[in-house]
């Protein structure tokens, strides 16, 4: 048994949830933010329909020939790629933190270079595919 009173944990639980009700709060003023300024938007406006403004249109030009339009997959894997290296160096910067931690050097390490080494073989089977080659 503890010498601890009963209502030690009702206390600390009470002190855990405290920082999920700052949270929650601040989540509730954000979508009563948003709420509000979408009414007000709404009650706002003026509302006149057209046929002008009901015509589809993009980048203020009108539409010439058919909705549909190819677009290449290099941009697409461009992007990837470019989400893939983004995420690498978002978790490079918690390594280096651990790393500088005593006693996790040699650990940490070794984690990361079988991090890079996998990241390296997906780049280079992109190389071999002739996926990095714009032309």
């Amino acid at each position: 048994m503890s010498n601890l009173p009963e209502s030690t944990p009702a206390v600390l639980a009470s002190d855990y949830f405290d920082g999920y009700s700052v949270v929650g709060l601040l989540a509730v003023i954000g979508v009563l933010f948003v709420a509000v300024a979408f009414g007000a938007g709404r009650l706002l406006r003026p509302v006149v329909p057209t046929p002008e403004k009901l015509l589809t249109y993009e980048c203020g030009v009108d539409p010439v020939g058919e909705g549909w339009a190819h677009t290449q997959v290099r941009y697409y894997v461009y992007a990837f790629l470019y989400v893939i290296f983004a995420v690498d160096s978002i978790f490079l910067f918690p390594w280096a933190t651990v790393f500088a931690a005593p006693g996790y050097g040699a650990t940490t390490l070794i984690e990361m270079f079988i991090f890079l080494g996998f990241l390296a073989v997906g780049l280079l089977y992109a190389w071999k595919k002739g996926v990095l080659e714009w032309t």
